[in-house]
This record gives structure tokens, sequence and C-alpha cells, in this order.
């Protein structure tokens, strides 16, 4: 696991003390080691966490000729298979690292050398002899992979932060519009104008005929014909979890889990559990203070007790919040208005003390369809048959409410007029008569001409499956796993150095779930149902008969109470009117309202914390330094 960097540039040769300040950005990602290859055109440098082969896994990384260097960010789960048949096949291999095998994959199948890889990364090649460059993203996004131009110059690195020596942060307006629907901003759009994001299974090449990108992997969720019964598909669904949890576990450091009390991290560790001859360590994250109440750690509990694992637990508070926020938006580099960012920050720092990887549930979800949306989105053939202006009056009923509530949601996307705009209406921040009334000046054009729904339109266009839930798996697999979830997952592990893996998330088992039979996933109210055949032997029955509740934060009693005094000084009349994005006046409205009770606006009112707090890490400091330096010429 590593944070890479680098400069590309034909034209004049990289600076060498800008790689090294890049890399300086991104030291919390590899405080153990770090190496810097320069030539005449490229610059390639690491930070290392040391994960797999201590000693002998340092970067960049080269063939035995040097005419090919890597730089790699992540973990290749099957490289003692690929060390095998590169070795058959007259390969020459110094070390024990799973790095090593991309050079030599390289050289014997160029740019397919990603079609060989089981595992999460975000990598560049330089190919020295073809003074071409290669970089490429793991199929479901787990790793991040940033890049931008300047004057014919290209800039990569594993976070945007890397990229601001060489390139000045700027907002990008059509991208915060899209945040303020989406809740995050999806990729290839970041929040920085003129960065770009390297979506998910996507490679990039860079040489004398210029730079382009394309994908090289999606997912079918086809049914295999004649489709297994529900018994086979359990059956070859819990060897199949095994096995990734098997694959996973593939370490040379300490390691533990994150274990939230819900039916994914808890399967997880029961797996890992089973494997293991010495008990999992396992991390919990429950509140003190405001919303206490929601605290899942008597559901860990009850997991780690069953497993006899070595359980920790962390009381998260509004004060945290409040200390802390300006630290979680500089570690995600964008705003993601995602209520666990601070939680999930937190209890990595915990879990860093003892151990440097962890095993997360990420994907389940997404999956196996575990959210609300997919049981909703079988009302949607009955609400085909209202007539338009029953419909009509549904959206409006939707529209009055002052919150953002699952029945409110659930109204408004099931009473739409086609799919595309139902499937992009599910889960939004807000609606967009809401986002209009908050966007001033600049961002009321961008708001205006932000359209969710064209969104989702190229998602769901790609998308194969046979209905709604397959489609809208598809996209959710595409958008909101990638620029929410795994970003957050990512980030805010990261920030202290700590490596998480999702094994849910390994492509085996997400091209195998994906062709499951939607009806092995959802039926009526039942969601996650073949995960939770395959848990039932695995799980208290408690865990099991819990009703979903995702990752739940007290972000509204946080901001009501201990946190509100700090919400209300950074979203003050006088700081919105200053920053010009927002409406004083709007964003004072939706203060007022979630003081009063009157609505709950704690999501919407982290996300506008978070844009503000953007502003000041990002824009505002560079500004500041912009300026210093002037001022000293």
């Amino acid at each position: 696991m590593c944070g890479i960097a680098g400069i590309y540039d034909r034209t004049t040769a990289p600076d060498a003390t800008a790689a090294t300040a890049m890399l300086a950005a991104i030291e919390h990602r590899g405080p153990d080691d770090g190496g810097l290859y320069t030539d005449e055109v490229v610059a390639l440098g690491v930070r290392r966490l040391s994960i797999i082969d201590l000693p002998g896994g340092h970067q960049p990384m080269t063939n035995e000729a040097g005419t090919v260097v890597v730089a790699f960010n992540g973990e290749i789960y099957n490289y003692k298979a690929l060390r095998s048949r590169l070795r058959a096949a007259g390969h020459t291999l110094v070390t024990e690292s799973d790095t090593e095998v991309v050079v030599h994959l390289y050289e014997d199948h160029g740019d397919d050398c990603v079609h060989h890889l089981r595992g999460m990364f975000g990598f560049a090649i330089w190919d020295v002899a073809r003074r071409r460059l290669l970089l490429a993203r793991d199929r479901v996004g787990i790793k991040p992979l940033y890049y931008a131009m300047n004057d014919g110059m290209l800039v990569f690195g594993s976070e945007i932060k890397a990229l601001l020596g060489l390139i000045a942060p700027r907002l990008d307006l059509d991208a915060l519009a899209a945040f303020l629907h989406l809740k995050y901003v999806p990729a290839p759009r970041t929040m920085f104008a003129g960065v770009a994001a390297l979506p998910p299974g996507h490679v990039l090449v860079a040489d004398a005929a210029g730079m382009r990108t394309r994908r090289w992997w999606d997912v079918s969720y086809q049914a295999p014909q004649p489709p297994p019964s529900e018994r086979e598909a359990a059956e070859e669904l819990r060897v199949r979890l095994a096995e990734a949890v098997r694959a996973h576990l593939t370490s040379d450091v300490p390691f533990g889990a994150f274990l939230s009390g819900g039916i994914d991290s808890s399967t997880v560790v029961a797996l890992m559990a089973q494997q293991l001859d010495r008990p999992v360590r396992t991390y919990a994250v429950g509140y003190a203070g405001d919303g206490a109440e929601m605290s899942e750690l008597p559901y860990a509990r009850m997991v780690a007790e069953r497993y006899g694992t070595e359980h920790e637990e962390v009381l998260v508070s509004g004060r945290d919040l409040a200390e802390r926020a300006e630290d979680v938006v500089w570690h995600l580099d964008q705003p993601i208005a995602d209520n666990a960012c601070v939680a999930t920050l937190i209890v990595a720092e915990r879990a860093a003390r003892d151990v440097k990887m962890v095993l997360t549930g990420e994907g389940g979800d997404e999956l196996f369809a575990g959210y609300a949306r997919y049981a909703g989105e079988q009302l949607a053939p009955l609400f085909r048959l209202l007539p338009s202006p029953v419909r009509a009056l549904g959206v409006s009923a939707a529209r009055r409410s002052s919150g953002m509530s699952r029945p409110d949601i659930a109204l408004y996307a099931l009473c739409q007029p086609d799919d595309v705009r139902r499937l992009a209406t599910w889960f939004p921040l807000m609606r967009p008569e809401a986002r209009a009334e908050l966007a001033r000046d600049g961002l009321s054009a961008a708001v205006a001409r932000m359209s969710p729904e064209a969104l989702f339109a190229d998602a769901l266009a790609r998308a194969d499956g046979p209905d709604a839930i397959s489609r809208l798996l598809y996209a959710d697999l595409k958008l909101w796993l990638v620029d929410d979830l795994l970003m957050r997952g990512d980030k805010m592990t990261m920030a202290v150095s700590l490596e998480a893996r999702p094994p849910l998330l390994d492509h085996n088992l997400v091209e195998f779930a994906a062709r499951l039979p939607t009806r092995f996933k959802v039926r009526g109210l039942a969601r996650k149902r073949l995960l939770h055949a395959v848990a039932a032997d695995l799980l208290p029955e408690p865990i099991l008969r819990r009703r979903k509740k995702g990752f739940p934060v007290p972000m509204d009693a946080w901001l009501r109470g201990t946190a509100r005094e700090f919400c209300h000084d950074i979203l003050s009349p006088e700081a919105v009117a200053r920053r010009g994005v927002f409406s004083p006046a709007s964003v004072a409205r939706l203060l007022a309202q979630h003081d009063a009770g009157r609505a709950d606006h704690g999501a919407v009112l982290w996300a506008l914390l978070s844009v503000e707090l953007w502003h000041r890490v990002f824009v505002d400091a560079a500004t500041r330094r912009a300026t210093a330096l002037e001022s000293r010429r």
C-alpha cells in the first residue's frame, strides 16, 4: 500500500524538487519508505506503507534492464500465483513483493497486464524504450488516482493535494452543483477545476500521440442460462466469500477488522475467525452525548463475544466533529456529504495503534441489494398505473416537506414520469428547488444546467441488467459506492497510515453477485436475501433480524447540541456572504429550521460545512501562500 505521484512532460525535464514536494504532501499514505525515479521526461515517486515484503518492496521498482519502471499503490492478492507463472516463463524476480509482478506482467502483456491482477490498485508504469506512460485504476475503484494537465505537463497522484503545488486550486461550479444533488462529486469530475479522477476500471496512456483514456473492465448483470437454484447460489456464495476473505488476509504485518454489527462486516469477521488460529482484532465505533442512542455497539459486541475477538470500542461525539472537521476535509481532498467521515477517521486512528491493515464490510449493499430503495423499486410498476395528474400531486406533496425523510424521498422518486428520473432521485442530498434556492451567482447557473438524470442516464445506458433493480445496482456500483463510500474509506484510513481492504468487493465476487437473479437479492421487503441465507449459520439471530441502518451517525443531534456553535460559526451569514457561493438567507433558514426541530437538515448542513471548510483549507490557503510569495519578490 502506497501513495504515488508523478510528472510527465515531453518538452521540459520534470522538476525533481516539485516531485519531492508532491510526495511530501501524501507522506501519511506511506510513512515507512519513499523513492523517486527521474529522467528527462518523467518523474515517478512513491511513499510506501509496508505491508508485504517489508525489506524488499522499495519503489519505484524496475525490471532487470531498467526499461520498465512502476510506482504502485494497492495490493495484489494473487501475486504468489503470478510469481510462479512468471518464473516459469523465464522471468527473474528478486523480491517477495506483489509490486514486482506488475513490472513483468507489463513486459509480457503490455496494457493488458491489468486483466491478470486480482486486487485493488492505482499505479503508473513508465515504458522507458517507448517513452510511454500508463496509469491504471482497479476494476471497482477501491484505490483513487487523479490527474491534471498544466501547459502540456501531466501531473498525477493518489490524492489531489499532491497536485496542488503545480495546479492552482479553483472551484468547479458544475462539480459543486452535482455534489448538491448526489452528496459526492462523480468521476471523472472533482471539486477542483481542471483536476480529473481516473474512473474505476480505466487506464490512461500518455505518449507522443497525446493523452487518452479507455475502459478496460465492466460488469454484466445477465444471469447464466439456466440460472442456478437459490440453494446452489447460496452454496457457491458461501465458498466464494470464504475464499475472498482468505485472499485478503495476505499480510506480513498485524491486521484486524472494522466491526459495525451489521451483516456485512459481521460476516467478514466471522469468516476471518474461522480461518485464523488467533483472535481477530476488531474495532467498533459508538457515540457519546448527543445521539448516543444511535450507537450500534451492542450488536458489534454480540459478534465479538461469539467469536472471541480482541474487541476495542471508540466513542465519538459532537465535540469530535467540531474539532476534527477540518482534518477530515483536508484528507478527503473534496467534500463528501457523508456523515460517517469523522467517525471513520477516529476509529481508524484507534485501530492504527495496533495494526497496519483492516478488513471492512464495504460493498455488501451494492452487491446484494441492501438499501431500502431496492425494495421500493418493486412499487414502481404500480405507480406507473397512476394517472399523470395523480403522480404530479405526489411530487408536489413531497416537495412541500421541509425535510428529506425516507417516505418523502420514496414518494418523490416513485412519482417521477420515467425510469431515469426515478432512479436518479432515490438518494438525493436535496431536491432541485432547494438547490436552486440555495445557489447564488455563478452556482445558480451551474445548478440550472446540471441534470442529475444525465449523470445517471450514462451509467444506466451501459447497464445490461434485465430489470430496474439490476440497473440501479449497476449505477450504485459505478457512482455512489466509488465516489462516496470507497473514497471515504480510503482517505480516512490512509490519513492515519492504515490500509483498508474490502473483501466483498473482490472482482470475482462482484461478477458472481451481479449475475445472480434479482429475486435472490430482494423479494418484497426482504433485502440481501442470499447474503442472509449464508450468514444464518455465522451470526447471532439479533444481527440477522435487525433493521438495516447503514452507518448511523447522530449528525442531526450533534448540530443541535455540542457542535451547534461550531456549525453556526462556520456558516454565519457573514461567512456565507463573503464566500459568495450560497445564499445567506437560505443557509440561515436551514439552520433555524434545524435548531427548532422543524426538520432534520444534518446531512445538508454537513455538506455546506464541508464546502466552506474545503475553500478555507485548499483555496484560501493557496491564495495566502501565493500572496506571501509575491510579497517576498
